[in-house]
């Protein structure tokens, strides 16, 4: 969908994303690899509750929850324990729609994934992109921040498949990673895997990304137009002004990237947050007062949302996990993790995690 007609449904109130959900886009490839796999993809995505109908529009919405049912209903019903990557491989850039012209026009690599990152939310409500530079290495990751998506596994290799297409788009379709890192266990079966990425694997990581060189970052881009990319960064800057985000999401937003993506979490305070968003801090709190909420209520929510993440998606040890989240000791964090959950994070992991 070109911008215009994005912009045009935002004003209409017909493509806002709402918490917890992202558009149909990345996975309307799958009812045509259901059908070659031998399969009713109407039957297959009725029996997991969903209608097909929902497959008619890129634009159209479904909530993490029930994408991950989905998904997990149709690997086990195919027996195609690598469904997310076929699926991820036919979506590719396209699926970003507004998002992906706009980075298609940016004068370099980094510039086009900064765009991506920075407008993601657009797209995607439940996760987040992280993108890295340390060294000579780079990375661009994928981190969900629900706690209970059942097929979880698709949903993070649907999102490495777009994110290798993405990378080929923009640079060439030789291009391969040097390495791509899974935050769940090693799979039985790896083969087709290597198949798609062609590079090193690494299973039981911190997190879901694709590692590149840092050199790879100042690329110029063959589509690079700057009047172009100007104009689609303004028409997606008109979209979140559409969107009529209030502060409680915006600090929920920040609170996700210090505490997940920049990996910051000693900013994740008050003061850091209200300069971010140009606000005096008393009057950060009195409008989120006038939201219904808090400021320490948000800290609280998203670092149990994440350390929820943190405890299903990897096996970083629990000091660990404290330690990200910005807690001052391992203790604290289990406190606090036993208020908001009644378990303690040991008890919740091995309840809740796959492998």
């Amino acid at each position: 969908m070109g911008l215009s007609a994005t912009v045009q449904r935002f004003r209409s109130g017909l493509a806002w994303v709402s918490a917890g959900s992202v558009r149909m886009a990345p996975v309307l490839p799958l009812p045509e690899i259901l059908a070659e796999l031998g399969f009713d993809p109407v039957r297959v995505a009725a029996d997991a509750g969903i209608g097909i109908g929902r497959f008619d529009d890129p634009e159209n919405t479904i909530g993490f929850r029930d994408l991950g049912r989905l998904l997990a209903h149709a690997a086990s019903v195919t027996g195609c324990a690598h469904l997310g990557l076929l699926i991820g491989q036919r979506a590719g850039m396209d699926a970003l729609g507004a998002i992906g012209v706009a980075a298609s026009s940016a004068p370099d690599l980094g510039s086009a994934l900064r765009v991506i990152v920075l407008y993601l939310h657009l797209h995607d409500r439940g996760a987040l992109l992280a993108l890295r530079r340390r060294g000579d290495l780079a990375s661009l990751g994928y981190v969900l921040h629900l706690a209970d998506v059942p097929g979880f596994e698709l949903v993070y290799d649907i999102a490495l498949g777009v994110g290798r297409e993405i990378f080929r788009r923009l640079i060439g379709p030789g291009w391969r990673p040097l390495e791509v890192r899974f935050c769940r266990p090693r799979p039985p079966d790896v083969a087709s895997y290597r198949g798609h990425f062609g590079s090193r694997l690494r299973f039981d990581s911190q997190y879901t990304e694709i590692v590149l060189p840092a050199s790879d970052l100042d690329r110029p881009l063959a589509t690079a137009d700057a009047q172009a990319h100007a104009g689609a960064v303004a028409a997606l800057d008109e979209i979140v002004e559409l969107t009529g985000a209030g502060y409680t999401e915006r600090v929920r937003r920040l609170l996700r990237r210090l505490l997940v993506v920049d990996e910051d979490p000693e900013c994740a305070h008050l003061c850091q947050v209200s300069e971010l968003l140009a606000l005096h801090p008393r009057t950060l709190n009195r409008r989120l007062r006038g939201e219904g909420t808090s400021f320490k209520g948000l800290i609280a929510q998203t670092r149990f949302e994440i350390a929820r993440q943190l405890l299903r998606d990897t096996r970083l040890p629990i000091i660990e996990v404290a330690a990200a989240l910005g807690y001052s000791d391992a203790t604290a964090f289990i406190r606090a993790f036993r208020r908001a959950s009644g378990s303690s994070p040991a008890a919740w992991r091995s309840e809740h995690s796959s492998g």
